[in-house]
């Protein structure tokens, strides 16, 4: 698609809660000059499609089903609407709440059930029928209402594709996976801090780090990452607010920039971006801006620009970072009821 400058366009996807009133799928025409987004349409055949992801090549979108039975559903979207690839398949957990791709396999974080799932894929890129691989947590932590069992909250895999990394809020833990043709098997569990709750982890774009951003304390931890072990170790774990926070302050996504020079996190509650200057294994808390809404579930970086999906004020806000300090500056919103997670092709 092209756009009226003759520049060409991208598209953007945005999965949203339709239990809570979401339209399902939506689907969005992107500027690259501006990184404004023009809504296309949506689709409500997939129930509470709260995350998404792209195929490498682009051409298939994967969605979890934020459901009691959990699901996942493979979308063609060569073409100018999504098609769905079959009918969803379960993942064999509960309430999937992230999902990752690697060697051929869509990967599940199941946050009820606390485990992690492995659904293999069609050479067309949808998904096999066979039960899905199913890799069980164990644990606890302090937090009697948060942390009484297990709860997978994000899987991905590392940057040589030879490791899965699953992020547990329950267990305060971050398990390594060796990836096979048959699943996950646990190569080791890294211990974080009791009761700080990891919920997501990015990778530094040189892949020797990783920054775990935590829901139970308002805290990034910064961690070395070793591929040819795989070992994730924590260093050191720094607030991302500039000061104790005033009510509610439940950190929710966590995003490196592409040159590796600034890392993103989001906060509900105190509804804030909050940006971080690298300096080699630390990060420096350069300023916090308002996320131009309430609630950011999920933040995506593309380019020079930031996209918040802001579940309970219903909006994805986009902002173009400065290139010299990764501050953002809001450019614009458009709504999307229950909007929870938003992707760039």
């Amino acid at each position: 698609m092209t756009d009226g400058g003759g520049a060409r366009g991208s598209r953007a996807y945005i999965g949203s809660f339709t239990a809570a009133g979401g339209p399902g799928l939506v689907t969005a025409d992107r500027d690259p000059r501006t990184g404004a987004l023009t809504l296309t349409g949506a689709c409500d055949d997939l129930p509470d499609p709260s995350y998404l992801a792209l195929s490498e090549d682009g051409g298939v979108l994967y969605a979890v089903s934020e459901t009691a039975r959990g699901a996942v559903a493979a979308y063609r979207v060569t073409g100018e609407f999504p098609v769905r690839l079959g009918p969803p398949v379960p993942v064999g957990g509960s309430g999937p709440t992230h999902l990752g791709l690697v060697a051929g396999q869509v990967l599940t974080a199941n946050y009820s059930s606390g485990s992690v799932s492995a659904l293999r894929t069609r050479p067309d890129g949808g998904l096999r029928r066979a039960p899905a691989a199913v890799l069980a947590h164990t644990g606890s932590g302090p937090s009697s209402l948060r942390q009484q069992g297990p709860h997978a909250h994000q899987v991905q895999p590392d940057p040589t594709c030879r490791w899965a990394v699953s992020v547990d809020l329950g267990t305060d833990s971050v398990r390594v996976c060796a990836v096979g043709e048959d699943g996950l098997r646990v190569h080791r569990e890294i211990k974080m801090r009791p009761g700080s709750g990891p919920r997501h982890l990015a990778f530094h774009p040189d892949g020797d780090r990783a920054y775990v951003v935590n829901e139970l304390t308002p805290t990034v931890t910064v961690c070395r990452w070793s591929a040819a072990q795989g070992l994730l170790e924590p260093l050191r774990e720094l607030g991302v607010l500039e000061g104790p926070p005033e009510g509610d302050a439940y950190p929710s996504g966590v995003v490196a920039s592409a040159d590796g020079r600034s890392v993103w996190t989001a906060t509900r509650g105190a509804d804030l971006i909050s940006v971080f200057a690298v300096d080699g294994e630390t990060l420096c808390l350069r300023a916090t801006v308002p996320c131009g809404g309430h609630w950011p579930r999920a933040l995506t970086a593309c380019g020079r620009f930031l996209y918040v999906a802001n579940e309970r004020s219903g909006d994805v806000t986009w902002f173009e970072t400065d290139p010299a300090t990764g501050v953002p500056e809001r450019r614009g919103s458009v709504a999307v009821p229950a909007a929870s997670c938003v992707v760039v092709a």
